[in-house]
């Protein structure tokens, strides 16, 4: 850097210096950043770096789907994809599996695609997985309902809550290394893909209201078989109110005008963002990708380890471990005796219904004589 200084005379205090002329300028160290804030990279250009926010990942939709809904620290959590998170309840893969309630013999369908994809997730295929819902808000304390805003708390081990919580701090950390450089473009970018990831969650948060779920039957206990698509098979018991919170009605309801409105300016703030990634310093860009890529590793291990599904106040968890069956009739059978009733097999179509040896003659109809005449007329014209 080069500061313009004429020749002249310098006092400090009662002493005066005389500057002699070197050329009208003063060459000043450069900053002790300088090195590392442009780092040169022969023939490698990052301009495109926050295209890498576009990437078509499900990561965070994931997420959303496995903890019901998403949390204000969500916000700190920057993956690619991070714009579809509206779409969590696309990830089923459009599948709403048959069910059939063994307590009642009544058949109907899993209508909560955020269920669907956990039980997807959790099931194997030749094999029963028993699970089993609870309600958690009994339990709940004011400071539990309070963090639960920041944090979802319930049955939280270590290998999901270290990633997740990695994943925070490495925004942090970004944020704090672009102000040291001030790289106030760099910095701008991470603030704006927050400041979206704070729309999508005050969004899903909406969404996730409790709504429809049927009629109330409390103290009433039930038990489901669900057949999944790859025959994997699921037996999920719990009181027939909690199951109805997480297999009926609507997990995330249609978006109002508003809702999807700031949906839709979180998606295009996005897209702004991979525009103004390019004036960023070189160091900024390597932060940048770095700070998305590795976030959507750590993400990716939360969600791989998080074992539980959390909904509406309720706790889907697995309960027991899985049994294998060689055919599924086998299984079928041994749920009719543990059960004792056969009509939800039959409506399933796991088993073909057994009829009796001796019909009744009333349920069959008049059968005709082989010696009746029968009268042309009835019959109709007959064509030779």
């Amino acid at each position: 850097m080069y500061l313009p200084l004429k020749v002249g005379r310098l006092a400090l205090g009662n002493c005066l210096i005389q500057l002699p002329n070197i050329g009208n300028s003063i060459q000043c160290e450069p900053s002790t950043f300088a090195p590392w804030i442009s780092p040169e990279v022969s023939g490698v250009s990052l301009d495109a770096a926050g295209l890498v926010a576009l990437a078509d990942f499900t990561t965070i939709a994931r997420r959303t789907a496995l903890t019901g809904t998403s949390t204000f620290l969500d916000a700190f959590v920057l993956c690619p994809g991070l714009h579809r998170q509206q779409n969590a309840p696309e990830l089923n893969g459009g599948e709403y599996p048959t069910c059939a309630a063994m307590t009642t013999g009544y058949v109907f369908r899993v209508e909560n695609p955020a269920t669907v994809l956990y039980l997807q997730k959790v099931g194997r295929t030749g094999q029963l997985t028993t699970l089993s819902v609870r309600d958690i808000r009994q339990t709940e304390t004011f400071w539990s309902r309070t963090l639960s805003l920041l944090h979802t708390t319930h049955r939280a081990a270590l290998l999901t809550t270290v990633p997740y919580f990695g994943a925070i701090c490495l925004t942090l950390w970004t944020l704090v290394l672009l102000v040291l450089t001030a790289d106030w473009w760099g910095l701008t970018v991470i603030v704006i893909l927050i400041f979206s990831r704070f729309c999508n969650i005050i969004v899903i948060r909406r969404r996730s209201i409790t709504g429809w779920k049927g009629a109330s039957e409390p103290g009433v206990q039930g038990d489901l078989l669900i057949l999944l698509s790859q025959d994997r098979w699921i037996r999920l018991r719990g009181t027939v109110d909690d199951l109805k919170a997480v297999t009926s009605g609507q997990w995330l309801r249609e978006p109002t005008f508003f809702e999807g409105s700031v949906a839709a300016l979180a998606t295009v703030l996005v897209y702004l963002d991979a525009a103004l990634a390019s004036n960023t310093y070189q160091l900024g860009k390597i932060l940048l990708l770095v700070l998305l890529i590795s976030s959507a590793g750590l993400l990716a291990i939360t969600n791989e380890k998080t074992e539980v599904l959390q909904m509406h106040g309720k706790l889907i968890q697995v309960d027991g471990k899985r049994k294998k069956y060689d055919r599924r009739l086998t299984m079928a059978e041994e749920l009719i005796r543990e059960t004792g009733r056969q009509d939800w097999a039959v409506r399933l179509g796991m088993i073909v219904p057994k009829r009796d040896e001796k019909v009744d003659k009333k349920d069959e109809g008049p059968v005709p004589k082989q010696d009746e005449k029968v009268d042309m007329q009835d019959e109709g014209p007959v064509i030779m």
